[in-house]
């Protein structure tokens, strides 16, 4: 595997592929990147993937300083997984001046959900993704469902920009108790962690619920409304558990629901000091 960091030098490495498959992530790998390494093998050849955490896609008080960076270990697991490139870009390659260019999606998808609560978060993903996707090129890029939303921004974004990228989604990789892996795990404490799993059953429940039929708008509010305060008085703080339409990740009003459109429900809640976020198609 080759490890470049120069974007010219990435373009002349590349020069010629033109059925590379590519994935972004911002390090600190677990199975489910990998399983994104896997998937973006059986679309194309050769895999190319990234590691890059994208300073504007976090907000003043998050966490991208204490952002887990493990280069070496994801150096390691990305070379088991057979990729041929990994472009590990300093942010003086990819911003050597100012980003004063961005690119903001619209406000009916953008500022919902988790544009609400991380105002800026998905100007920042559209701005790094399209600019790694200018230094790629890649033919298909893979990226996992549980950033629901993310995964829907990117997939407009490309098809309103007329980008020549095919956009494979993947399913959530999940630990044995059900708990979505993501890096932000780490943070969570032993007691944490075996209370983690507390969202998915939360979200397994709305979704029995929402299939049992015969429901309102004003039933789902209330299922939501419970599913927050049952959560609160786990010790959880939610941002959102939300039901909504996955073509477009509106609220559903009573006629979606009585003609059973395809729903999903997404979740955000901060256990102690992590935000976990999560959803199930329904």
């Amino acid at each position: 595997m080759k490890i470049i960091s120069d974007i010219q030098d990435l373009r002349d490495q590349l020069r010629g592929q033109n059925r590379a498959v590519f994935v972004p992530t911002m390090g600190n790998l677990h199975e489910g990147h990998l399983s994104l390494m896997r998937l973006a093998r059986q679309h194309g050849d050769p895999v190319i993937a990234s590691i890059f955490v994208n300073r504007l896609q976090f907000g003043p008080n998050e966490d991208f300083d204490k952002y887990p960076r493990t280069f070496e270990a994801d150096v390691e697991k990305l070379e088991k997984e057979g990729v041929y490139v990994l472009f590990a870009p300093t942010e003086k390659d990819l911003y050597p001046e100012p980003q004063e260019y961005r690119v903001e999606p619209p406000q009916n998808l953008g500022k919902i959900l988790e544009g609400e609560f991380r105002p800026g978060f998905f100007q920042g993903v559209c701005t790094v993704v399209l600019k790694l996707f200018s230094c790629v090129q890649p033919k298909v890029a893979v990226f996992g469902k549980k950033d629901y939303q993310q995964l829907m921004v990117i997939r407009q974004m490309c098809r309103q920009l007329a980008l020549p990228v095919d956009i494979v989604p993947a399913e959530t990789v999940r630990a044995d108790d059900g708990l979505a892996l993501s890096s932000r795990n780490g943070y969570l404490s032993t007691e944490e962690r075996q209370e983690a799993v507390q969202l998915i059953q939360t979200l397994k429940e709305i979704q029995e619920k929402v299939l049992q039929g015969k429901l309102t708008s004003a039933d789902v509010l209330k299922i939501e409304q419970d599913a927050c305060a049952k959560l609160s008085t786990r010790g959880w703080v939610p941002d959102y558990i939300s039901v909504r339409k996955r073509n477009d990740l509106l609220s559903a009003s009573d006629a979606d629901l009585s003609s059973n459109q395809p729903l999903v429900v997404l979740a955000a809640a901060k256990l102690g000091k992590t935000r976990l976020i999560d959803n199930l198609e329904i």
